[in-house]
């Protein structure tokens, strides 16, 4: 597989270099959110087309900074991008979902601040990827960012139903579980090259 095909932009983003798993981008509604199934899911979903609506807008602005030599205005207009996107998403889900939004709570407007969000913006461009390179790894990068939510949130599910030692339920049991993952997924790291 070559390192310019979609068939690899999308897997490197999804599993090889998991924002969350491999990255560690994007924690706080990895371990916030990830407490129930359908929950997570809604998040994932979220966050996705957020990447996905930054990935196409970073991409359309970086042509633009290039062309006029402001690449030092980068950073900030991706978060104005990321920022407005949120906040369709925000209005979006309060009219046609108040349980959801209800229980997405402060971490809903939150993927405003999410890392991964604005590393998929960063890392597309400094990759350089087309403009079907970038929407791939957006969706890529969303679905692993799901998955990533689901796998814990499957986990969470379960432990809750064991017989875990006191000590160890809570946040303790959360960390060693996202490490757990972590660790399998770093067993992908070099997938694909040569």
């Amino acid at each position: 597989m070559h390192p310019g095909d979609l068939s690899f932009v999308f897997l490197n983003a999804f599993i090889i270099n998991n924002f969350v798993l491999a990255y560690f981008l994007g924690l706080c509604p990895f371990l916030g959110v990830s407490g129930k199934l359908d929950t997570a899911w809604n998040m994932g979903l979220a966050t996705t087309f957020v990447m996905f609506v930054s990935s196409l807008c970073a991409y359309g602005l970086n042509l633009l900074l290039v062309e006029y030599h402001l690449e030092f205005l980068r950073l900030i207009s991706y978060i104005a991008v990321i920022a407005s996107a949120v906040q369709l998403v925000e209005m979006a889900v309060k009219k046609l979902s108040p349980a959801l939004f209800r229980a997405l709570g402060i971490f809903l407007p939150l993927i405003t601040t999410n890392c991964a969000i604005l590393g998929l913006a960063l890392f597309q461009t400094f990759k350089e990827y087309s403009f079907l390179q970038s929407l791939v790894y957006s969706i890529g990068a969303g679905a692993g960012f799901t998955l990533a939510l689901m796998l814990m949130a499957g986990l969470r599910t379960r432990m809750d139903l064991a017989d875990v030692p006191a000590i160890s339920r809570g946040a303790a049991l959360s960390f060693m579980l996202a490490g757990l993952l972590s660790l399998t997924f770093m067993g992908f790291a070099g997938l694909g090259t040569h």
